[in-house]
Parts: C-alpha cells; sequence; structure tokens
C-alpha cells in the first residue's frame, strides 16, 4: 500500500473514531449496558468461543472486540488508529473486561503480535481498506493455531460494485490495482458529519479472498450468503426487521457472505 493512501485512511479513521462512539449506529448507551454489538451471523458461524483465544483484525474502537471478551473469549484487537485503539482501551477498562488491543497495520502484524489464536475474526467493511489480500492471508494463517478457525462477514463484492443511491454499476468487480479515489464527508455512521476527507479503497472479488487463503493451508468448512445487512450503514435501505436491511435499489442482490475456515493441522 502507497503510504499516502496509508496516511490519508488513517487519518480518515481517526477522525471518525473520535465521533463514532457517540452516533446511534454504534449504540453506545446500550452497549455500556450490557449490550452485545455482535451481529447473529458471527455469533451463529463461531458458537460458543468460552475460554478459546480471538485474534479481531481491523477492530476499530473495540465494541465487537469487547463483546466476545464478554462471552468469554480471551479477545485481542487490532487497527491502526490510534484513536480507535486509545478508547478501545478505555472502554476495556471501564468495563472491567481483560481485553487487548494492538495499533498495528494488520499487514505489518509480523514482530508486533507473535503468538498464535483459536480463531481470528474480521467483518463487515474491512477489507476494501486492503490494497492486496495475499499478505492479509498471511497474516490470518501466520496468527492461526493449527486447526484454529478463521472466519469474516463481510459486505459481498457484489454489492460493493453498485452506487447505493440508485442502485447502478458504478465500481469494477475485479481488482485492478489501482484504488478507488473519492472525498467523503462525513461517514457510513454519520453522513451529516463536518469534516470531509479523501479515502482510498480497493474492490476484491471472491476469488481475490478465496485463493490466497487456501494458499496458506486454510480450508473451506462453510460459505453462506445473505440478501440483507445487518447495519443500516448505506443510504436508501429498508429495515426488514431488527438486524436485516435491504438496499431499496437492489432488493435480491447478495448484501453479505460468511466465510468459515480452518487451517491444516500439518
Amino acid at each position: 500500500m502507497e503510504q499516502e493512501h496509508l496516511q490519508a485512511n488513517q487519518k480518515l479513521w481517526d477522525d471518525w473514531a473520535s465521533f463514532h462512539p457517540e452516533t446511534e449506529l454504534y449504540d453506545m448507551q446500550a452497549f455500556l449496558g450490557g449490550k452485545n454489538s455482535l451481529m447473529s451471523i458471527e455469533r451463529e458461524a463461531l458458537g460458543d468461543v468460552d475460554g478459546k483465544s480471538l485474534l479481531h483484525l481491523q477492530c476499530h474502537f473495540g465494541q465487537d472486540t469487547l463483546s466476545w471478551a464478554r462471552l468469554g473469549a480471551r479477545a485481542t484487537g487490532v487497527d491502526f488508529s490510534a484513536t480507535a485503539i486509545a478508547t478501545a482501551r478505555e472502554l476495556n477498562q471501564r468495563l472491567g473486561l481483560n481485553a487487548r488491543f494492538v495499533q498495528s497495520n494488520v499487514l505489518e502484524l509480523a514482530g508486533k503480535l507473535d503468538e498464535q489464536f483459536d480463531i481470528v475474526f474480521t467483518s463487515y467493511g474491512a477489507i476494501v481498506w486492503l490494497n492486496d489480500l495475499r499478505p492479509w492471508a498471511e497474516t490470518v494463517a501466520h496468527h492461526l493455531r493449527p486447526g484454529g478457525t478463521f472466519c469474516m462477514a463481510e459486505f459481498h463484492p457484489t454489492l460493493m460494485m453498485m452506487d447505493m443511491e440508485n442502485g447502478r454499476y458504478a465500481y469494477p468487480y475485479f481488482n485492478e490495482g489501482a484504488p478507488v479515489v473519492e472525498e467523503v464527508t462525513g461517514s457510513y455512521a454519520k453522513r451529516d458529519g463536518e469534516n470531509t476527507h479523501t479515502e482510498y479503497t480497493w474492490q476484491h472479488s471472491l476469488s481475490d479472498i478465496l485463493t490466497p487463503l487456501l494458499g496458506y493451508g486454510l480450508q473451506v468448512e462453510e460459505f453462506r450468503e445473505y440478501p440483507f445487512s445487518p447495519y443500516n450503514c448505506f443510504p436508501n435501505m429498508e429495515k426488514l426487521d431488527k438486524e436485516r436491511y435491504r438496499c431499496k435499489a437492489m432488493p435480491g442482490a447478495p448484501h453479505v457472505f460468511m466465510l468459515k475456515m480452518r487451517k491444516n493441522m500439518g
């Protein structure tokens, strides 16, 4: 990743982390009162995590990492935003949990975190910020113990091709190397935010995701696609129920997928 892209994205996420805890999307009051921020997709995929070590890649300000900790996992969260990690550590202390948080670009985690984990987890809007998924897959495999489980719940690459405002094709399906460059005001959690940033993101096809993970010795155990998003984080969405939102312009499109893999014992 070009240094200028990384720095711009870090600046953006530092800004977002400064106000995201106060937004309706993250519902901090309910979270502090005991609400689990995880969605049923990932909770059902991983089942009982009590006593298991779990590494959460690109954890933002830690709500989901802390939710895994509330379920009994020995959870570690990683994110490149210093603001996000500072907030995560404050929440961990405030809630009296035993999660740990590491500030790092996930593509440069080697040497900053040495142990292996029973579970490596990532979710929702994470991989578009990575230009190359081969070192990402290497990070996953390096930190996953033999026999361990990798689980990701992520927005479907088909959905990421579309302009959510009108449901029209706007972005390539395949990663063509160059980033998608856009000026954004506010964020997905607060569209009327004050600051404007340049963001750099990359499209990733399903084969871009699967191929490097398979190459590092992970085997597919489960793959599911869903015609809804568990978050109301795109324009022009309609609410179906508490955890299901659908883009009005493309109601039949896949919105999210869940991938569960196991690392070979050899």
